[in-house]
């Protein structure tokens, strides 16, 4: 857990002390993340909690984040979901706001595309309480990640690996197509059958691993150079 907060902080992702990775706990209690007062690129295993579904802290010292529900319900519709990312990226961000669809300029868009990206529009504000977190829940789907208008976006992997990269991965796709946009396009993508053969040929488990590999090493020497980490 501690270097999937470090390698998001690595590739850009860290908002001072707001947003957070989550993990489902192996013996079905909930949900471990990081404690509400600190940084992506400041999380060792002591700054970690287990929050249950109710969002009691079962484990770890330190205040849950407010926003628990977004985790704790994704991952009770979804029993196959292992990790789940809410992040503030910028680009993603921005590209939530935009009422036109992701497209697959890049590789980084693929494991989105099944046919866009959803969009969770009932609020902007902080997903706070158990209805708010079950209607995002339901506007994921069965997909890989939802944009958050106005807010940000969530993303949910088999494993921390695979999260992580998909965190990764569509802000990237969606800076890619900002980008665009800004050029005057995109006017060609990927179609639909490509962006199946890319699916299963690009973001295998191999590639997703791979890409995390490096993240995880980038973090740890950022972490062991960064005064602010013990």
């Amino acid at each position: 857990m501690a270097q999937a907060y470090q390698a998001l902080a690595f590739a850009g992702q860290t908002d001072m002390v707001w947003g957070h990775v989550s993990a489902r706990d192996p013996g079905g209690r909930g949900a471990w993340m990081k404690a509400a007062p600190w940084g992506f690129e400041e999380i060792t295993a002591e700054r970690l909690v287990l929050v249950s579904p109710e969002g009691e802290v079962l484990a770890g010292q330190g205040r849950r984040h407010i926003e628990y529900p977004i985790h704790t319900k994704i991952m009770e519709a979804r029993p196959e979901v292992g990790a789940v990312i809410h992040s503030h990226a910028s680009a993603a961000s921005v590209f939530a706001s935009l009422d036109v669809p992701l497209r697959a300029i890049s590789h980084d868009a693929v494991p989105f595309l099944d046919p866009d990206i959803p969009r969770f529009a009932y609020t902007g504000n902080l997903v706070r309480d158990d209805d708010t977190g079950a209607r995002l829940a339901e506007s994921l789907g069965e997909a890989a990640g939802a944009l958050m208008a106005a807010h940000g976006f969530v993303v949910v992997g088999e494993t921390l690996a695979v999260a992580v990269m998909r965190a990764v991965l569509l802000e990237r796709a969606c800076r890619n197509h900002l980008t665009a946009l800004a050029a005057g396009g995109p006017a060609r993508w990927s179609d639909d059958a490509e962006i199946a053969e890319k699916r299963a040929l690009v973001w295998s488990m191999t590639q997703y691993q791979a890409g995390y590999d490096y993240l995880v090493r980038g973090g740890t020497a950022a972490a062991s150079h960064d005064p602010m980490t013990p």
